[in-house]
């Protein structure tokens, strides 16, 4: 499948639907650092750590030679891609962890392109040797690279390299839980990561639909219980990442797959809304939100069948009240349910408006909502950095050409410490007197 025809497909899905029922602008916050980084081990390996040289420098103020910045991030880089073949399994991890926490902050096209058959042959030896958290680092590293080298030659040769190995590890993971080999997180990873490659490098029409049936044949396996409520909660994360994968596929799907896709899973995928947990909950029902979006698209006057129930089961979930749930899942699932609900009851899709630095993106479909998604995951706090300047992710969102903006502009829209300061301070004076002012009085009647 040409690339061509994929970003005209995304764009074009992605500006279907204009107008929304409800609103949301999510500020350039960039405050919450990548979760597994903040948690980076510590390591006595001779790996070195990029943690500080992968933190991003502030745009005034101090200023950093850029040139010699790179060169000293590269120098690091290198010995970390020796690394990767030392006998320590925790040095492989050390260099695999700061690999991946340096392609999510900064963009290295140069430096991976002549590194590319190395840097494959060290993770398909980290995924088939290694263990537990090593495999998942390798996969999630494969992800990025995939993400870094784009839809050339490079990235579909390091795609095709490994697919089968990510495919294999797959498969295993519908063994029963005494016999699979890895732990649930590194099939999570895998999962994700034969996702965001195939989505990024596959250009045949015969990977995509064979990676979408390893996919579908992962989160189809609870369908064999009486109610996916009893699947293991072991595998829950696992059949998450598959399902989200597989969404993220079908938004590149060729339309004379889909009508086999909608017959086969639109009346199975509501038993996953009744599992225990709230993230597959969530990523099944945007699942069903996608595919009621593609099947419109197919067909305008599109009628499921068993609709009624079907809105029965999202408006319990838009409205669930149980207090054994945690406040922030029941927000959450709320938020999301009542979003898929009034878009399957013949709304329109919600839109959401992405701020990072002086560009705005828009997400107004489903299609745009869990592309958006999924490169989140995986760039974590670099999503805006790569929103800003990395090629690939510009012509998926039609964001045009990198913005040039000299050092005074740059320095004109950053806001000050102390300005930002002054701001939150406003904020929670004025937060703190509209809660007064809606607080129980009964205190003072008393």
């Amino acid at each position: 499948m040409p690339r061509a025809r994929k970003g005209n497909a995304l764009r074009k899905g992605g500006q279907r639907r204009g107008g929304g029922a409800r609103s949301s602008t999510q500020a350039d916050s960039g405050s919450s650092e990548d979760e597994a980084a903040s948690e980076a081990r510590s390591t006595t390996s001779d790996c070195p750590s990029l943690l500080s040289t992968t933190a991003e420098d502030g745009l005034g103020g101090e200023a950093v030679d850029e040139q010699s910045q790179q060169e000293s991030l590269e120098e690091k880089l290198r010995d970390c891609v020796d690394c990767l073949t030392d006998k320590s399994a925790k040095t492989r991890q050390g260099a695999l962890e700061s690999l991946r926490l340096a392609l999510t902050s900064r963009l290295l096209p140069d430096f991976l392109l002549e590194r590319s058959l190395t840097l494959a042959d060290a993770l398909e030896k980290c995924l088939k040797k290694g263990k537990g958290e090593e495999q998942a680092l390798a996969a999630a590293v494969l992800g990025l690279l995939c993400v870094q080298l784009g839809p050339g030659p490079k990235g579909e040769e390091l795609f095709h390299s490994l697919q089968p190995l990510l495919m294999s590890v797959l498969t295993d993971s519908t063994a029963s839980p005494a016999a699979r080999l890895h732990p649930s997180f590194v099939f999570q990873q895998c999962a994700s990561a034969l996702g965001l490659g195939c989505y990024v490098a596959a250009t045949d029409v015969q990977d995509l639909v064979s990676c979408l049936a390893c996919l579908e044949g992962v989160f189809s396996w609870s369908y064999g219980t009486s109610t996916a409520a009893v699947v293991p909660a072991s595998l829950h994360g696992l059949l998450c990442a598959a399902l989200q994968a597989w969404a993220l596929l079908l938004t590149i799907c060729p339309s004379t797959h889909i009508s086999h896709i909608l017959d086969r899973q639109l009346p199975r995928l509501p038993q996953l809304l009744s599992s225990d947990s709230v993230n597959l909950r969530i990523a099944a029902g945007e699942a069903i939100a996608l595919l009621f979006e593609l099947a419109r698209d197919l067909e305008e006057d599109f009628v499921y069948e068993d609709i009624e129930a079907l809105c029965g089961a999202l408006r319990t979930l838009a409205t669930d009240s149980n207090k054994y749930r945690a406040k922030n899942d029941r927000r959450r699932q709320r938020s999301i349910f009542r979003a898929v609900l009034h878009f399957v009851e013949g709304g329109e899709c919600e839109e959401e408006t992405i701020r990072f630095g002086l560009e705005v993106l828009c997400i107004d479909s489903w299609a745009r909502h869990r592309i958006y998604t999924a490169f989140k995951d995986v760039l974590g706090s670099g999503m805006h950095y790569h929103l800003q300047n990395n090629d690939l992710l510009r012509d998926i969102f039609g964001l045009g050409p990198v913005l040039v903006l000299d050092a005074a502009a740059l320095k004109a829209c950053k806001i000050s410490r102390f300005e930002k300061h002054l701001y939150n301070a406003a904020a929670f004076k004025a937060r703190t007197k509209a809660r007064s002012r809606a607080r129980d009085k009964r205190a003072d009647v008393l």
